[in-house]
């Protein structure tokens, strides 16, 4: 495939990374209590394992986490949510020093620390700034591309928040919000996610699924993670652990409605749907 002026476009690393063939971003989480267990690292052999496996199955980025955003999960200090990021990039930087990270954090002091010490390359908040409000300038001012995932409240609260007129167009004009503010702080790079399971009841997920190709409108690359969530799980009666059928199934959809990065814990399967996604539009 080629870049036309349609293809999103961001620059990493002082280059422009083309989204012309859909990217698949893994999971790693430096977290002993992460929602889906087999993405548990806590330990510095298990982060080198589970990347080096990643990177062989193909993965274009990985996604780095030390705080648990699932319901319930408790508060981490902000010390030891970047000393388990420092472990994981430390790993990371020493075994595939190329390889491109993403961090999952929204603490700006943090994600500062994550770039200036360690390289990292891409910021992800899932608050979009809004459970920190130096996020924005911070960004701006460490010039990396940003994820910007619609969420409402916190971790804690957001499933008391999925009150919507329509959860499609509420999910994008937040969004879109957030967007322009990062924007006004000087944010070029950004991505957009729109936050599936986060403040959104089952029903309000696959509303958004279906509608996901109107996430266009917010002209940037387009992040879809539904790994193993529980909008899989819970309507087929399983858990967690048995939802990658279902998870490949939504991936696929994803897919079709646009998306150009899929964030996934299980990378061979993801890359293979891919795949198959490109034979099909050929």
């Amino acid at each position: 495939m080629c870049i036309t002026p349609e293809t999103p476009v961001i620059n990493l690393r002082g280059r422009l990374y083309d989204f012309s063939v859909p990217k698949v971003m893994g999971i790693v989480n430096v977290t002993p209590d992460s929602f889906y267990q087999g993405s548990r690292t806590a330990q510095a052999d298990a982060v080198e394992r589970r990347v080096m496996t990643m990177l062989e199955q193909g993965a274009d980025m990985l996604d780095l986490g030390g705080y648990s955003s699932r319901p319930g999960a408790p508060e981490v200090p902000e010390d030891e949510e970047y000393a388990r990021l420092a472990r994981g990039l430390e790993v990371i930087r020493r075994v595939a020093p190329q390889a491109i990270v993403s961090i999952d954090t929204f603490r700006a002091g943090v994600a500062e620390r994550c770039v200036r010490e360690w390289g990292a390359d891409i910021i992800n908040d899932i608050s979009a700034g809004l459970l920190d409000e130096r996020m924005a300038a911070t960004a701006g001012r460490l010039q990396v591309p940003v994820i910007l995932m619609h969420m409402r409240g916190t971790p804690a609260t957001m499933q008391t928040l999925t009150e919507y007129a329509d959860p499609l167009a509420d999910t994008i004009s937040e969004l879109a919000e957030r967007i322009r503010m990062f924007r006004e702080q000087g944010v070029a790079d950004i991505i957009a996610d729109p936050g599936f399971g986060f403040a959104k009841t089952t029903e309000q997920n696959y509303r958004i699924m279906r509608g996901l190709r109107e996430f266009a409108c917010l002209e940037c690359p387009l992040l879809v993670g539904i790994s193993r969530k529980s909008m899989i799980f819970r309507p087929l009666g399983i858990t967690a652990d048995e939802a990658l059928t279902g998870t490949i199934a939504l991936n696929m959809a994803a897919l079709e409605g646009g998306a150009n990065i899929l964030r996934v814990h299980d990378v061979k399967e993801a890359v293979e749907t891919v795949k198959i996604y490109n034979l099909l539009h050929a």
